[in-house]
């Protein structure tokens, strides 16, 4: 293989960048990242050079650093370096090494990015239109993506896993993908190119590594062209990925309909979609719930009113005819004031707006509006949150009723119950807001003065 000739083959066929586009080469000093640069070199891009000292391996990351500071001067491109301390990060943030690495690098390659074109050492990305873009380049090659696939499958990630390493991804650009570690190696050899060896690339103890090292040769000997299969498949995985999302997306937007800050599916049309199992996955799992609790979810489609299956952020609710997905609430115990004189209170539910009255020319009909007859108020009045144990005297209604068996008569849903705001005055509920009013404090004479309050929902 000519490896600089399909470099640039590579390049334009998935128009990853241009000639004019500044680059930003992550390199580690190890032969992948090493052939890439002089492959831009070699190929006249305008680029510079990141690299990370993780300050993991003692003497090693010193010898990596400054093996990486002589290779870019010998290039005559810039180079910057910075160093972390991943140990003490990875504790605070209760993360595995790897992870920690992870984040730091592309954190710290962001900031590059993003930096000012007025400084001319550092490649851009948010730069006007029309103008010179900036991306970053890493050494991913055929075989990284072939582990990847690998790993995908055995986790389990679906369709979506199974595409592989892209060759761009937003602002990220792998150009050699198409290029082995024999074609790498080769080319290196070639080339007379010096390189590091990192040594932790022999130790099994990372799970890559350990499909590099051990399961992928297993498979070539019962199965010697595995490494072109998987990268045959990884480009029909990409492409099959393609008309999966579209038709993913079409069968969500014929699924979920928004109301306000929930999305509504009915169950009878869920229950009769194709791939139930996979279709419903999808939806749930934006809303952070795991495929196994995807099979928990499925469980309500034949489960009665009331039931649920809750994620870290979101909850799943049959009511009657329909699962309702909606954030979960955040518990809210304060209380809210509004005192004789304020015409309004504005707090999380919603704003209340309080007009009095000399008399009662009409009742309004609204169940946002609540009349009440002013001599049996006492101020301030206060707004929360309905608790267990509250209770009232529904309108029309001479005994109490706890509101716990009130919103069962009302069919409300979870979701309307936990969001539901009451008003009450010297520790009696005059008005559950939006639904109805406490016969006490009713209007009994049209002549006497009234107190309107509208309840207006956020």
């Amino acid at each position: 293989m000519n490896l600089q000739s399909s470099f640039k083959s590579f390049i334009q066929q998935h128009h990853l960048f241009s000639p004019k586009d500044r680059l930003l080469v992550a390199v580690s000093g190890g032969v992948d990242s090493i052939v890439l640069c002089h492959l831009c070199k070699s190929a006249g891009y305008d680029f510079s050079i990141a690299h990370c000292n993780f300050q993991l391996r003692n003497e090693e990351s010193e010898g990596d650093e400054a093996f990486v500071i002589a290779f870019a001067k010998e290039l005559e491109v810039p180079v910057r370096v910075k160093r972390f301390d991943t140990e003490k990060y990875a504790a605070e943030n209760k993360v595995s090494i790897q992870v920690a690495a992870r984040e730091l690098r592309y954190t710290w390659f962001n900031e590059l990015l993003q930096q000012s074109e007025e400084d001319k050492n550092i490649a851009t990305f948010n730069t006007p239109l029309g103008e010179r873009r900036g991306f970053l380049l890493t050494a991913h090659h055929a075989d990284d993506n072939m582990e990847t696939i690998l790993m995908n499958f055995f986790k389990g990630s679906g369709i979506n896993g199974l595409k592989g390493i892209l060759p761009k991804h937003h602002n990220i650009v792998r150009p050699l993908l198409f290029a082995t570690k024999e074609d790498i190696h080769a080319y290196a050899k070639e080339n007379n190119l010096s390189y590091r060896e990192d040594s932790s690339n022999a130790s099994d103890k990372y799970t890559r590594n350990y499909f590099r090292n051990q399961l992928i040769p297993a498979l070539q000997e019962i199965f010697p062209q595995v490494k072109e299969n998987l990268l045959d498949n990884a480009i029909r995985f990409r492409e099959i990925n393609t008309i999966y999302k579209s038709a993913i997306d079409a069968t969500k937007k014929s699924l979920l309909t928004q109301v306000g800050n929930e999305r509504h599916i009915p169950v009878l049309k869920l229950a009769k979609t194709p791939a139930l199992h996979t279709v419903l996955y999808e939806i749930v799992k934006d809303f952070s719930f795991s495929a196994a609790q995807a099979e928990e979810v499925l469980k309500l489609l034949e489960s009665e009113s009331g039931k649920y299956v809750q994620s870290g952020t979101h909850r799943i609710l049959r009511n009657r005819k329909w699962l309702i997905i909606s954030p979960l609430a955040e518990t809210d115990n304060s209380v809210y004031l509004l005192e004789g004189n304020d015409t309004q209170l504005v707090f999380p539910g919603g704003k209340l707006v309080s007009t009095k009255l000399p008399f009662t020319q009409t009742i309004d009909a609204s169940p946002l509006v609540a009349q009440l007859s002013a001599k049996e108020l006492k101020y301030p009045l206060i707004i929360r949150k309905w608790k267990q144990g509250d209770y009232f005297y529904p309108l029309g209604m001479q005994k109490k009723k706890k509101l716990s068996r009130f919103f069962i008569d009302q069919k409300l849903s979870l979701n309307q119950k936990e969001n539901t705001w009451v008003v009450e005055s010297d520790k009696k509920i005059i008005w559950i807001a939006g639904l109805r009013i406490d016969d006490r404090f009713k209007i009994r004479n049209s002549s006497a003065a009234a107190l309107r309050l509208e309840f207006l929902p956020s």
